[in-house]
């Protein structure tokens, strides 16, 4: 089984343009997510994936491999499925967030070994919430598992509700879990799923994973106890920057 991993990169980010290529302790934020990947054992190779020239030549520059994709994608998801057509040696795709510069190579090789299932079609992981911040914020997706480890929803709202309950009490009642937003795909559902028009979960949510479950794919979900730091904003890395 041979895997691939990708970091979707693109320049115009709304809220922090140029998010790729800002400066960490002295690499890049691209930079340095790719050396994390490099380092999970489970990968056969990393690609960067891009539609913008700097960030391309920048990749080039530290000796890193990278495709140019088109600009016209919506989701990292789509820019994957351009560049896992090119490479059809590889069974799966690890579809690695490029805003998150320390992600530990352990989580990667987590959502490699979904796949050890020959069921599994589509991975990802969670984390258990610690918190009432974390559980009560709509930029943090939450994750109803089923028996099998599978996500059956996921929601910015925390579910489930816990009735006869008053909020602050709901994480003594149920283990609820955010979700963390790495991706694996066998190569063939990759490319089917890229072909699905937006559904109505999805819009009223606005989380692409909804796309899948709403058409009847299954997402395998493994948990890691790791945090992660992703840099949505350039708040983000000033508080990264003080951890």
């Amino acid at each position: 089984m041979k895997i691939l991993g990708i970091i979707p990169a693109r320049y115009a980010s709304t809220r922090f343009p140029g998010k790729p290529l800002v400066e960490i302790a002295g690499k890049s934020m691209i930079q340095r997510v790719y050396e994390q990947s490099k380092k999970c054992a489970l990968l056969n190779d990393v690609i960067v994936a891009t539609d913008d020239e700097q960030i391309y030549h920048h990749v080039k520059g530290f000796g890193g491999k990278v495709a140019m994709t088109s600009a016209e994608h919506q989701s990292g998801t789509d820019r994957c499925a351009e560049v896992s057509a090119k490479h059809p040696e590889y069974d799966i795709i690890i579809n690695i967030q490029g805003d998150e510069p320390y992600i530990n190579p352990e989580q990667i090789s987590k959502v490699a070994l979904c796949f050890d299932a020959p069921d599994a079609q589509i991975a990802t992981l969670v984390k258990k919430i610690q918190n009432e911040q974390e559980l009560f914020n709509p930029n943090s997706p939450k994750v109803i598992i089923n028996k099998h480890s599978e996500a059956i929803y996921f929601s910015r709202s925390p579910l489930p509700h816990i009735r006869g309950q008053k909020e602050e009490n709901w994480l003594q009642h149920f283990n609820y879990f955010k979700h963390i937003g790495i991706y694996g795909y066998r190569t063939d559902v990759l490319r089917e799923i890229t072909q699905l028009p937006v559904s109505s979960l999805e819009k009223a949510e606005s989380l692409e994973q909804l796309r899948w479950i709403e058409n009847g794919y299954r997402i395998k979900v493994a948990e890691t106890e790791l945090e992660t730091h992703a840099i949505d904003t350039p708040e983000d890395l000033e508080k990264l920057s003080e951890l």
